[in-house]
């Protein structure tokens, strides 16, 4: 006899960020001074996303992986985690390289067209991909032409 198994409730731990601040993206500079303030400075390769609602405001963010010097893995599931748990409209997926260097690399390129791929799958809309360091510096694969 084969088992089934029903799903009851899938986890997510919520913790409140200091000062409450609301934020709202209105451009790439924006995405990137809210992806910096939580990744610039980090050691190693960070996965981040920001879950937005319709009218473009950040209603979570989330890391969704830390990897290691040079890679981090960004996969569609990871990603939309997060974004479907917090009934987000969009997202904008950001990372952050610890050489603080923001050219993207081919597989940066790679990853943002699959992760805009699965969004439109899902009705989940990929709004830009990020690339930012410590300074605040960024690159956006929206202006480049890959989102």
């Amino acid at each position: 006899m084969e088992s089934i198994y029903e799903i009851q409730r899938i986890k997510q731990v919520i913790q409140e960020i200091e000062g409450g601040e609301q934020y709202i993206v209105r451009s790439p500079n924006d995405a990137a001074k809210i992806a910096a303030r939580f990744i610039g400075d980090e050691d190693r390769e960070v996965a981040f996303v920001m879950c937005l609602n319709t009218k473009n405001r950040v209603v979570a963010v989330h890391r969704c992986h830390v990897g290691a010097l040079n890679e981090s893995l960004m996969h569609p599931r990871e990603i939309f985690k997060a974004a479907i748990l917090n009934n987000a409209a969009s997202i904008i997926i950001s990372h952050q390289h610890p050489s603080q260097d923001i050219t993207p690399s081919p597989e940066d390129i790679e990853v943002t067209k699959r992760i805009r791929d699965a969004g439109n799958i899902m009705g989940i809309g990929l709004l830009d991909h990020v690339i930012v360091n410590a300074a605040t510096e960024f690159t956006s694969l929206k202006e480049r032409g890959y989102v």
